[in-house]
This record gives C-alpha cells, sequence and structure tokens, in this order.
C-alpha cells in the first residue's frame, strides 16, 4: 500500500538539517512497513533493529558508552551488514523498549550526523510525557503516522483516477458528475466499516468479508487493551480501559463532550485524568478542545476543561459501537445519531492526518462549531453534517460574529460554493 507519509520521509533523507528521526503513532498503523519500504527503495541496504525482540543482547551494546562509532561497529557485526555512511538506513523499532538507544540519538546528531538513523515507537509517546527517559530534546526530526486516511484508502483500492476527479472539482468548487459521486459515497461508506488499519484494509483487499475485517479489527482493540495492562499501573489499566470501551457512548449524546459520568457514575476528573493523557500520548485516541471565540490564535482561547475525545480510526468506533457493516453501507438501515458520530470521528481523524489541530467553537451554550481551523490569517467554521440536511444555525450565529473568509459545510451534498459557504463532499476532506 502506497503511504503519504513516504514524502515526508524522502524530504527528511534529503535535507542538509537532517537529523535522526522519531516516527510516532499507534500501533498496527504502519510504522515498520512504512520504513522499511522506504529504506528498501531509497537506500543501498537496510539495517533493521527491534527492541522489543533479543533486548539483553542489544542492550549491552548501549549499555557501555554512546559512542557512535562504537555502537556503528557492533550494530554492524549484529546485522552482519555493513553500514555505509549515506547510503545505509538503520532503522530502531520499539526504540522505547531501550532507553540508552533512545538516549544515543543525541550523539548521533552531534557527532555522526552522516549515519542515517529512523526510530519508531508506538508508545514512544507515553514514555516521553513521563519523563521516563532522557529525551534528546532538539536533537532529533519527528513525525507522527495515523491508519490509512481516506486519500490513502482510495490509492489502495484502486481509485486513484476518483483521486483526480475529486480534486479537479474541489479546485473549481463544481459538482462531481453524478457517477463519480455515487462512487465516492459509496467507499466513503465502506471506509466507515474497514477504518484505516493497513491488516484491515488488507484483509478486505484479499477477502471482500467484513466478518473478517472485525476480526482484525477486534485483534487490534485487544492488543490496545494488553498494552494498557502492561505498560500502565492496574488502576490506570482498569480506568483506561473504561474510556477506551465507552468513547461511541460519549460520541452518541446530543452533547458530544467528554464527560466522565460517562465512563462510570459519579467519576471525577482527578481519578481519571492520567489514564485518558495514557490513551492521548499512545496516539489511540484524539482530542477536540474547545476554544471560546473564532480568532487568532486559537490557542490562547482553549478552555482546556472542555473537550472531545475520538477513537484514532473510524473503523475501530465502528467495531466498538456494535454497528454492523451492513447498517452502514445499506444507507437507510443506520440512524442518523450513529451516521453523525462516525462522520464526526471520521472528519476528525482526516484533520488530524493532514496536520490541523481539533478545536470547536462553542458560544454560551446556544451555539456549537463541530471543529475551527487556521487557514492562512483566518479561522474557518466547519460544519459536519452526514447526510443531506445542511441547515446549520450554529454556523451562520459564527459567521454573523466572526465574518470568515468562508465557512465550510461537510456533508453527502456534492461541491459547491454560494453564499461563501464552501459545500464539500464527506469523500473530499483531503483537499483542505
Amino acid at each position: 500500500m502506497k503511504r503519504l507519509i513516504t514524502d515526508k520521509l524522502i524530504m527528511w533523507k534529503n535535507s542538509p538539517y537532517r537529523k535522526p528521526l522519531l516516527l510516532k503513532g499507534a500501533r498496527q498503523v504502519g510504522k515498520t512497513y512504512a520504513l522499511l519500504d522506504f529504506g528498501k527503495n531509497f537506500y543501498d541496504n537496510v539495517i533493521y533493529i527491534h527492541f522489543e525482540g533479543n533486548t539483553e543482547t542489544l542492550n549491552k551494546i548501549f549499555s557501555i558508552d554512546l559512542n557512535p562509532k562504537r555502537i556503528i561497529e557492533e550494530i554492524s557485526v549484529y546485522a552482519k551488514q555493513t553500514i555505509f555512511p549515506h547510503k545505509t538506513l538503520i532503522i530502531f523499532d520499539e526504540i522505547q523498549a531501550c532507553e540508552e538507544a533512545l538516549t544515543s540519538l543525541k550523539y548521533f546528531a552531534e557527532e555522526a550526523p552522516e549515519y542515517h538513523i529512523a526510530a519508531a515507537g508506538s508508545l514512544l509517546g507515553l514514555a516521553i510525557n513521563r519523563g521516563k527517559f532522557s529525551f534528546p530534546v532538539g536533537k532529533v526530526d519527528m513525525l507522527t503516522m495515523y491508519p490509512l486516511s481516506f486519500e490513502e484508502f482510495l490509492l489502495a483500492t484502486n481509485n486513484d483516477i476518483l483521486i483526480e476527479k475529486i480534486r479537479e472539482s474541489y479546485n473549481s468548487f463544481t459538482p462531481l458528475s453524478d457517477i463519480y459521486h455515487n462512487h465516492a459515497l459509496e467507499l466513503y461508506r465502506k471506509y466507515l466499516v474497514i477504518g484505516g488499519y493497513p491488516a484491515a484494509v488488507k484483509t478486505y483487499l484479499e477477502t471482500e468479508n467484513y466478518d473478517s475485517v472485525r476480526s482484525v479489527q477486534a485483534d487490534i482493540s485487544d492488543s490496545y487493551i494488553a498494552d494498557m495492562a502492561k505498560y500502565a499501573t492496574p488502576n490506570e489499566t482498569i480506568r483506561s480501559i473504561a474510556i477506551f470501551n465507552t468513547l461511541s457512548s460519549q460520541l452518541a449524546k446530543e452533547n458530544t463532550k467528554f464527560q466522565y459520568a460517562i465512563v462510570k457514575s459519579n467519576a471525577r476528573a482527578k481519578d481519571y485524568e492520567l489514564s485518558l493523557q495514557w490513551l492521548k500520548a499512545s496516539s489511540i485516541v484524539l482530542e477536540n478542545i474547545k476554544v471560546t471565540e473564532g480568532k487568532i490564535p486559537l490557542a490562547v482561547y482553549e478552555q482546556i476543561d472542555s473537550f472531545k475525545i475520538y477513537y484514532s480510526d473510524v473503523g475501530l468506533l465502528c467495531f466498538k459501537s456494535g454497528i454492523l457493516p451492513q447498517d452502514i453501507l445499506i444507507n437507510s438501515l443506520i440512524s442518523d445519531k450513529a451516521r453523525g458520530l462516525l462522520a464526526e470521528n471520521y472528519i476528525a481523524e482526516q484533520l488530524v492526518i493532514q496536520g490541523y489541530k481539533l478545536n470547536y467553537w462553542e458560544s454560551d451554550g446556544k451555539a456549537e462549531v463541530d471543529f475551527v481551523i487556521r487557514q492562512k490569517d483566518t479561522v474557518i467554521p466547519i460544519e459536519v453534517k452526514s447526510a443531506d440536511n445542511v441547515r446549520a444555525r450554529s454556523l451562520k450565529i459564527f459567521v454573523e460574529k466572526y465574518r470568515p473568509t468562508y465557512s465550510i459545510r461537510i456533508s453527502s451534498k456534492n461541491f459547491g460554493f454560494e453564499n461563501e459557504i464552501k459545500s464539500i463532499p464527506l469523500y473530499a476532506i483531503f483537499c483542505l
């Protein structure tokens, strides 16, 4: 599968200011595959070191000292390959399992920049936030990887021409022809079921069996819960699992703001806050923070105790919600509420994949806009509608108050631009 992060990896390789790379992201999003494929196509050879494997031998290499020259020599012997400056990609996988290896990146940046090192870690964000490691601040480049975006899903399903047609319509804001529009909506509904985990997409491509896809999603869900049990304290584990398993209930509420009482009756923020931070740092969930003003910079107006939480993969939400594939694929079977929570989660993850920070706007409890993003020198409001019904009173209130350059309404309707509102189909969010 083609992953668009490859373009960023190429830029990293060719940068004159290149430092060792840290590739973060949840388990099962394809970090290892992306790095191995990148190394195969753009380097003479690849040295792959997995720190959750033969940890005793590998730890000894890094425990003596952190001299890059000695480490390179010993890794070369361990891997039975010659390491060439600028021509060999060295991959440190699950680097959080070896504290000294993470610290060594500082010395590679300072003393041996000619060696190209890319490190990956599923729980790296958690380890860094906990302060467990001596993190090489300022001495590494960092990227975050997510499940396949909808655009990558279209590439994986051989819909390259459809991507071109969607981009053409987006650039001109003229409607996509009905045949392409309906086909794109059909693929959007499939994506809601399958999601973007590479294993789930691969299973669908090979079998076209949605039960098999759900089996993969169940395994991924179980692996996340296993990580919680392995790397968190018993109390944190119980609370993290409770949050993880009740997110669909949070999103199904009329007000989708995260409420600890949904997790457990009489639950208090101070008891569950650390567990929620665990899930965010592990990239398993995404956070959308409320802003009280639609002004630049948005961060100044964040109200950090008011937020929404989404799964980082909409297919996982579909599975955890108990929504069956036929409920979505046969569109008339699914309720408006279920359609809405899937659409909102989908838009959240697509925005994050494209590098946007998630914020929503609320004014005195009377109006709420699902997402607000900065584009150039203005804050753009985004209203998400899961169907054709696009009446949006809150969007009108935001526009009257802040006068943005334009507004965005995302729904199943075709492209259009009138009354300073850009109508963007659900399947075209990757064009933003």
